[in-house]
């Protein structure tokens, strides 16, 4: 299991280096700090705070030289340097308000001089569907604007379908990478698309975005079904917290337990009756939100405030905020290029002072280039197949059999022709078994999870299927 560490160890790493403006070395800095730690451990801390945007790196090997970004909050928005995220690129940060810079302000703050504090019930009553808004009315009217696509006035989830293969691995990594996670996008994309997993990286991290790419899978293929419902969110957990619990029963369930934040002063509620009576009203307010946008921002304030489960929450917030979007057919939320500590300084907001300024402003920054990005996109693609749309049910379940049944290529051909002429008339019939086909000579254990097979059955039905 991946180590955590915690916030108060890595602020007393981050306050030793502001006073280097500089720059220090890993061992001068292991001097200045005084603590009797090997030095493995505190390069490992400091790349934690490099692949997190928190400090820069300059330099390679025993030479490199860590320095603090130099932040600059204004309306024109910030930049990251040179070693943030994984050291790919810099990252520019979102154009913080004014009460958004007050939150950072807060939670930059020691952990021992912020108040603890526990759920407030008044934040949520206090809410009211399509009369309390988060988001300003120019706020959604540009989010419209942006997000519209020229998908919008056909069937819920036709515009995620199009996009599907190039949303997967963004949203995949992105949303793990706000966790902690380890693979790079180039890692990831090796793991979705062949099932290649990462030498040296530890298999829950990519446990975590194969569940992503289950759970988006999900609510994609089932556009019609998802919304604010315990169907739909208890689903989506069982997806994205699959192999990941310590309690299996915890999956897809209620907490029964308490839990604690990790570097917060924030304690969520600890009674289970609670808990869920909370969870319902979540439910029930946000599916009374009538903008999809304010019902997307809504979810990732709410479900992660509340905790409903063991562990996942803030995952669940994250593709939660995609139903909305999903159904309207408006461009997916994909979090491109937010800086993890961002995210966390914002949620930590709504945790300890349930402000959403800060949050907002992730939000909207984070969309409007999620936006952009599948608006790229839509503009490479032709316009879907209606055949191959209006028959998607039947290869789901066609192929589904195939692989379940371990039809070996011949079996198989046999299988998909008597079905094409039980079910088709004859102008559609070779149509529809050349997609099946082709569909079968493309599965891989990167992508096989849309039929609803488990790897068991894949793995037999592979055996049979390459001899």
């Amino acid at each position: 299991m991946a180590r955590r560490i915690s916030e108060q160890r890595l602020q007393d790493i981050l306050r030793a280096v502001q006073q280097h403006p500089d720059g220090v070395t890993a061992r001068r800095l292991l001097e200045s700090l005084g603590d009797d730690i090997p030095l493995r451990t505190l390069q490992y801390r400091i790349k934690t705070l490099v692949d997190d945007g928190r400090l820069i790196m300059e330099g390679s090997g025993r030479w490199a030289r860590y320095r603090a970004p130099k932040a600059i909050v204004a309306s024109a928005g910030a930049f990251v340097g040179e070693g943030s995220l994984g050291g790919a690129r810099g990252y520019a940060l979102p154009p913080f308000s004014d009460d958004g810079a007050r939150i950072r302000e807060y939670v930059h703050q020691p952990i021992q001089a912020r108040q603890p504090v526990g759920y407030d019930g008044d934040f949520l009553d206090s809410y009211r569907p399509n009369e309390t808004f988060y988001l300003s009315p120019d706020e959604r009217s540009r989010l419209r604007e942006i997000g519209t696509t020229e998908s919008t006035r056909q069937p819920a989830g036709t515009y995620a379908r199009q996009v599907l293969n190039r949303l997967l691995i963004p949203l995949s990594w992105n949303s793990s990478r706000l966790e902690g996670n380890t693979y790079s996008l180039l890692e990831t994309h090796r793991l979705i698309r062949a099932g290649e997993e990462a030498e040296g990286k530890d298999r829950l991290d990519a446990q975590m975005i194969l569940n992503h790419k289950d759970a988006i899978e999900l609510l994609v293929e089932y556009a019609d079904d998802i919304g604010f419902n315990r169907y739909t969110l208890f689903n989506l957990h069982a997806a994205l917290a699959d192999g990941l619990l310590p309690d299996p029963e915890a999956v897809g369930r209620l907490r029964l337990i308490g839990v604690g934040i990790g570097g917060s002063v924030y304690h969520p509620l600890a009674i289970p009756q609670r808990v869920e009576e909370r969870f319902d009203q979540v439910l029930a307010t946000a599916s009374g939100i009538e903008d999809p946008f304010e019902q997307a921002f809504f979810a990732m304030v709410h479900l992660p405030y509340l905790q409903p489960f063991e562990d996942v929450n803030k995952r669940v917030s994250r593709l939660a905020a995609n139903i909305p979007l999903i159904k309207a057919n408006l461009s997916p939320l994909s979090f491109d290029d937010v800086p993890r500590s961002m995210y966390t300084e914002a949620i930590l907001g709504v945790y300890e002072l349930n402000r959403t300024e800060l949050l907002r402003d992730v939000f909207l920054w984070a969309y409007e280039r999620s936006a952009a990005r599948y608006g790229a996109v839509r503009q490479t693609l032709g316009e879907p197949d209606p055949f191959r749309m209006r028959h998607r049910a039947a290869l789901r379940d066609l192929i589904g059999t195939v692989i379940r049944g371990r039809m070996g290529k011949r079996q198989a051909g046999a299988h998909v022709r008597d079905w094409s002429a039980r079910h088709l008339g004859e102008s559609g019939r070779e149509k529809f078994r050349r997609i099946a086909e082709q569909e079968l000579l493309s599965l891989h254990p990167g992508n096989f999870a849309r039929y609803r097979v488990t790897p068991g059955e894949f793995d037999a039905w592979q055996t049979e299927w390459n001899e």
